[in-house]
């Protein structure tokens, strides 16, 4: 501890009240942060004889300050610690990767409902199914929204300038409302037919399937009856298929726990209406000898604070603190139990999940054992002497040049960091100033851009320089780094083999050390060509799209009579190059400053 900080008269003068605290080390870096219900009881428990486990012992071992923040409530101290740890990621928190957004299946508010998957706020019009646990759940909810209830899924201007049925409804997967081939009525009918579905009704729509139908025969509407019966044959057959179902209208989540070489993997299975939608797999970060129920602590916590909390939960392990899910409830002004031994149904629900649990963290643990090796392979190839902690760390940033015949030139950066590509560190960096298609001015201009930062002492230099490129580009690069006063021992180039083919290419070393042809069998030059070919990849896809960019720009200058502003006035009523080309006549000639003549002549221009 600090000499200015008194442990002791802290700890005094701490209130029994609820509140977050955070644990900070010498360098004022968080450790922890954590809640309270009594702030006194529970940061004086840290600093007791016997602690629960080596894990906070070794933690509070760095503490060197510790900081509170009084609330009103437990459930505001729920809600502040979570926000802090998704920002401040202090490394003794368990850590949930954070996707808010989860899709949902809409039936829009229309005249003629619209069934279409969707991702935002459920609080427009319309009606809500979900959240699925994945993009493919809900579309396949739509395939059998279409074969059952035949409802439409095109958009409002499509729907509103059809003159004859699309070949969704040749195929017999739409009603064809846009044409009146049925009666707004009766599509209506089919609509809330498909919402009782969704909501679990599935007997009582069998049911009155089957009296339409019987009805429809009586009345020697045999067309009608075959339809109906068609419909009955498609909801039984979904039904036999996801043998999970035949559950009333639960909405229920399943969370297992399944605990494996030093890693968790947290799997979510979700049910809404009585059907079983799918499940999803998380794996939480920083677990260092957490014990399973504080793993599923920290993911309810994580991931129900923002999203709506089912009114049960089936978990495979008990919550260590009662009144989690009261907090969590009190939230959403709801109310929810959990489930921990479950019977029936839902004891074949968690038995399931548990088992998809297990398979997917086997799955990652042989992936991440597989990357592992070639990382150390690659490592050993460059004589680089890492321990286990370092070599998970190993940072390494590619570069790649692409460019059209000198247009449009741009630079990639791609950085391979924990054995995985990191996208969230990816770069593009557009290159002016250099003479056109000269690709070793537009290596030596980017290697200065991103490295003079680190050579002033404000950034973090990689352990690797991966230069896609021969003795030029490795030449011009140990330049840069020459200059800059840095290290040229960490860049490598990757020289392209015979016809570009993969396992032929050559390493070469700024550093003069020989150059190596590793051969096609070697781990290290797979992971090598893998991190190249997505600097190249996507090098390549953010020049398309830049010279796409400057070529539709180009287009709209080159009309006679479209100067700056009225281009500008298109390009923001139409919401860019696309929408301009799209729009009608018509539509062109409304944009202020747009004669009908002049409107004619862009749309046939862009033709």
């Amino acid at each position: 501890m600090p000499e200015d900080f008194n442990l002791k008269s802290f700890l005094a003068e701490l209130p029994a009240l609820p509140g977050v605290y955070r644990h900070l080390d010498a360098q004022g870096d968080v450790l922890y942060v954590g809640k309270a219900r009594d702030l006194k009881r529970r940061v004086s428990s840290y600093f007791q004889k016997n602690l629960s486990s080596p894990r906070i012992a070794h933690m509070v071992a760095r503490v060197a300050k510790i900081e509170v923040t009084i609330t009103r409530s437990e459930a505001e101290a729920l809600l502040l610690e979570n926000n802090l740890i998704k920002r401040l990621k202090p490394r003794y928190n368990i850590l949930f990767r954070d996707d808010k957004s989860y899709p949902y299946l809409q039936i829009s508010a229309h005249e003629a409902a619209r069934i279409a998957y969707y991702r935002g706020s459920t609080n427009g019009p319309g009606h809500f199914f979900g959240p699925y646990p994945n993009a493919w759940a809900v579309r396949e909810t739509i395939q059998i929204l279409q074969r059952i209830f035949l409802l439409r899924t095109c958009e409002d201007s499509v729907y509103a300038n059809r003159t004859r049925p699309c070949l969704l409804h040749q195929i017999g997967r739409c009603s064809a409302p846009c044409v009146g081939t049925i009666t707004l009525d009766s599509y209506q009918a089919d609509v809330s037919r498909a919402i009782r579905f969704l909501e679990g009704h599935t007997s009582e729509i069998l049911n009155e399937l089957e009296a339409r139908m019987m009805q429809a025969s009586e009345e020697l509407a045999f067309e009608k009856a075959a339809t109906l019966r068609d419909q009955m044959k498609a909801l039984s057959a979904v039904l036999q298929q996801q043998s999970m179902e035949q559950t009333g209208n639960d909405d229920v989540d399943i969370i297992a726990l399944s605990h494996a070489g030093g890693r968790y993997c947290v799997n979510l299975a979700m049910v809404r209406g009585g059907r079983h939608l799918g499940d999803r797999a998380f794996f939480p970060t920083q677990v260092q000898g957490d014990e399973a129920a504080d793993v599923l602590a920290a993911f309810v916590t994580q991931h129900y604070l923002e999203r709506m909390l089912p009114p049960l939960l089936v978990c495979s392990h008990a919550l260590p603190d009662a009144d989690l899910l009261k907090l969590l409830a009190q939230q959403h002004n709801t109310k929810s139990r959990v489930l921990i031994r479950p019977q029936g149904i839902h004891k074949t629900w968690l038995e399931q999940a548990q088992r998809n649990a297990d398979l997917a963290l086997s799955r990652v643990l042989s992936e991440s054992t597989a990357r592992a090796d070639r990382t150390q392979a690659l490592a050993e190839v460059l004589q680089l002497e890492l321990d286990e902690q370092a070599l998970d760390a190993l940072h390494i940033e590619c570069f790649d040049i692409s460019h059209t015949a000198g247009e449009a030139t741009q630079a990639a950066c791609v950085v391979y960091k924990n054995h995985a590509m990191q996208n969230a560190l990816y770069r593009r960096y557009n290159i002016a100033g250099i003479t056109p298609g000269d690709d070793y001015a537009a290596m030596r201009q980017v290697l200065t851009r991103r490295y003079s930062r680190v050579a002033e002492g404000l950034g973090a230099m990689p352990d690797l320089v991966l230069v896609d490129g021969g003795k030029g580009q490795v030449e011009v690069a140990r330049q840069v780094f020459a200059e800059l006063g840095l290290d040229v021992g960490c860049l490598v180039g990757v020289a392209k083999g015979d016809k570009r083919k993969v396992g032929l290419e050559t390493i070469l070393f700024a550093d003069g050390r020989p150059a190596k042809a590793l051969g096609i069998e070697s781990a290290a030059l797979m992971l090598i060509a893998q991190i190249r070919d997505e600097a190249h990849r996507f090098a390549i896809t953010g020049m398309r799209a830049q010279r796409a960019k400057t070529r539709n720009v180009s287009r709209l200058e080159g009309i006679v009579g479209v100067g700056a502003k009225r281009r500008q006035k298109l390009l923001a009523r139409f919401g860019g190059f696309s929408g301009v080309a799209d729009a009608s006549i018509d539509d062109l000639s409304t944009v202020e400053g747009i004669s009908q003549d002049l409107a004619e002549r862009i749309y046939f221009a862009l033709r």
